[in-house]
């Protein structure tokens, strides 16, 4: 007999662990001087450059401007959004998966008005950021000047600012990296590229790679920030932005391992004693789920969908607290899935039901994602079916970049209606009942900003966050009681990505005590500060989302991204 499970959804708030010693570095690859060590550098940051370009993962880019608040410093103040697929065939390019209407290639929309001065984003330039130079990053074209040891996470790296000889020419980097120091890769690049004109500018960035594989460090996360940016006489910016990159092995392992069982398993009997015909039915639903299996198949293998995993396995935890609490029993089990995208939405597909990743990223607690769920849970008991044509395979044949415009998830508002009425029945007789009032204040902090991230809360293939109107009854009547409370979380805040394989993880991170007002950051962008180990290191430490360490006080070295 099923048991409701409880606690498996605590709120946390980001914070870095300490600095841990790691594997000293293997004397027999060690350069012997400081010029040396530059040399494998630059060796294996060309290498690394014609390495990536055999990949095409997908590129997120979530961009919020941003605007003075004397209480919060700044809040966001509209946003950008951008989803695709690399292409290093013809350069550093982009192949779009949201431009729905087809309009060619992709910008994010301008800044300003149509009689006014227009700046736009490109999102190659964003692209462009894994890279610190494509032509000429060599003695020649820049000076090297050692600064310190550093460990980022448990990688202990060197630490070298990294300035553009004189008459280098424009688009050269500036800034500082960090070198793992036992095979010389460049593990992280902070600063700008120079030379910007009055009609294009280089924004300031942050850029980290990860160990996917033995001695492999790919791009993995882009943070970029400007503040006080003048254009136009008399224009100002002002914009965070991150950009994830992920999806360099989807599909490729599992066809491997899947291959590999095929040819080691033991011959099968394939005849059978008794009939197995199926009922009508059960073909129907037979023929249901195969529609589903479909879809989650090919939204997988393209990246959109992460692998089944940990975060899975909590999701269906809450399902099946709900189901246990209200005597829910369907056929097939409802399962759970996760979309890779930072955009909000959810949505179900046939009995799987599919939440974001940047929806779980910000929800505050275990009652709010229930509330979630309780939603779409709602669609399936209702029978609010998928369209079933998906179960001819001919249906998957498409080009990743129709992938938004051939599948679609939405539902009608008389069925979003439905799933709210059941999602409130459900919620009533569940273990979240009297822990409602958090998911109001999440709700309700979501329609405040709603104007201000509409790129955030638009769907790409379901629906937008539901607001079940009866969860105001649950709010807390005077909501500054608690000063700590946290209605919602900045993006990043909870689910960790691997970009090599896709597999999601749940961050876990140490308690950051007291937090001022300015630093819950609901729904907005902050800084990357991964938290780094070698490919095949077991984790034991705490993963950080975002800010930095305190010094080490055994060696007095800055912790990572602390100058």
């Amino acid at each position: 007999m099923r048991k409701v499970a409880t606690g498996i959804f605590v709120l946390i708030l980001s914070g870095l662990g300490t600095m841990a010693a790691t594997e000293a570095p293997r004397p027999a690859d060690q350069a012997r001087t400081m010029s040396d060590v530059v040399d494998r550098v630059i060796t294996n940051e060309n290498r690394a450059n014609q390495q990536v370009k055999q990949y095409t993962p997908l590129v997120e880019t979530y961009i919020q401007n941003l605007k003075p608040d004397k209480d919060l410093g700044y809040t966001p103040a509209g946003d950008k959004y951008f989803l695709g697929r690399a292409d290093f065939s013809k350069g550093v390019s982009l192949v779009s998966l949201t431009d729905i209407n087809g309009k060619g290639k992709k910008i994010f929309g301008s800044i300003g008005n149509f009689f006014s001065f227009a700046m736009q984003f490109l999102p190659d330039g964003f692209l462009q950021m894994i890279f610190i130079d494509t032509n000429g990053f060599d003695k020649q074209h820049y000076k090297f000047d050692y600064v310190r040891r550093e460990f980022l996470g448990e990688v202990r790296c060197l630490v070298f600012d990294v300035t553009p000889q004189d008459k280098a020419g424009k688009g050269r980097f500036l800034g500082r990296i960090w070198v793992e120091d036992q095979d010389y890769n460049i593990v992280r690049f902070n600063g700008a590229y120079g030379g910007g004109g009055h009609s294009s500018w280089y924004f300031h960035f942050d850029s980290w790679r990860t160990n996917v594989q033995p001695g492999q460090w790919m791009p993995s996360f882009i943070y970029s920030e400007e503040r006080d940016l003048h254009y136009a006489l008399a224009k100002k910016l002002d914009f965070k932005a991150q950009t994830r990159l992920w999806g360099y092995n989807v599909g490729h392992s599992s066809q491997e391992q899947e291959l590999s069982k095929i040819l080691v398993e033991t011959p099968v009997q394939d005849d059978t004693k008794t009939a197995n015909d199926l009922s009508p039915i059960q073909a129907q639903r037979s023929w249901d789920r195969q529609a589903e299996d479909n879809v989650v198949d090919r939204l997988e293998r393209i990246g959109l969908m992460a692998p089944r995993g940990e975060v899975d396995k909590v999701l269906e935890t809450v399902v099946n607290n709900l189901e246990v609490t209200n005597n829910i029993d369907v056929d097939p089990e409802v399962r759970c899935r996760v979309m890779m995208t930072s955009t909000l939405e959810s949505f179900t597909v046939g009995h799987t039901i599919v939440l974001s990743r940047g929806l779980i990223d910000v929800l505050p607690d275990e009652a709010s994602l229930a509330t979630m769920i309780a939603h779409e849970l709602g669609h399936v008991v209702l029978g609010h079916r998928l369209d079933s044509s998906y179960a001819f395979f001919d249906q998957l044949l498409i080009d990743d970049k129709e992938t938004f415009r051939h599948f679609g998830f939405a539902r009608t508002p008389d069925e979003e209606r439905a799933a709210n009425t059941k999602a409130m029945q459900i919620l009533t007789n569940s273990p979240y009942k009297n822990q409602l009032g958090n998911a109001g204040l999440f709700l309700a902090a979501l329609t405040t900003r709603e104007k201000e991230i509409p790129n955030l809360i638009s769907p790409h293939l379901g629906d937008r966050v539901p607001v079940i109107g009866d969860l105001r009854s649950s709010m807390p009547v005077d909501q500054k009681q608690n000063p700590q409370a946290i209605v919602a979380l900045p993006i990043g805040g909870r689910v960790k990505l691997d970009s090599w394989n896709d597999k999601l993880d749940l961050i876990k991170s140490k308690p950051v005590g007291t937090v001022a007002e300015r630093e819950k950051m609901p729904f907005e962008v902050t800084p990357f500060m991964p938290y780094l180990m070698r490919y095949g290191t077991e984790t034991s430490k705490p993963i950080a989302a975002s800010a930095a360490a305190p010094s080490d006080p055994k060696t007095g070295e800055a912790a990572p991204g602390k100058p």
